[in-house]
């Protein structure tokens, strides 16, 4: 199940997540963001208990994009442990996707 993300649950949901949290950074008006979308649900299903997935949208929370450096969407960055520790950027199939993830995965 994805997590939508504001500013105020932020900080619970992905700095104090026990699990590594795939957040995706995206806006409605963004083409790629759409394109991917359908393989993040998967992946939130498919490794459900062992990442979660979060989705954060710039144009509502731009403090919080600007605060992560997303210069451009679908940016894609990993937490684990309250710090980013991967990033990919724009639209990629599932298997590249996972295949990042796979070392996050325990």
């Amino acid at each position: 199940m994805e997590t939508t993300l504001n500013k105020d649950n932020f900080d619970a949901e992905v700095l104090q997540s026990k699990l590594p949290i795939l957040v995706d950074f995206w806006a409605e008006w963004c083409g790629p963001c759409h394109a991917i979308a359908p393989a993040l649900a998967e992946i939130a299903k498919e490794y459900e208990g062992k990442l979660r997935v979060g989705k954060l949208n710039v144009d509502s929370e731009p403090d919080l994009a600007t605060r992560y450096h997303v210069l451009s969407i679908p940016n894609l960055k990993v937490f684990q442990g309250g710090q980013v520790v991967d990033e990919l950027v724009g639209a990629m199939p599932k298997a590249e996707i996972v295949k990042r993830l796979q070392k996050y995965l325990s």
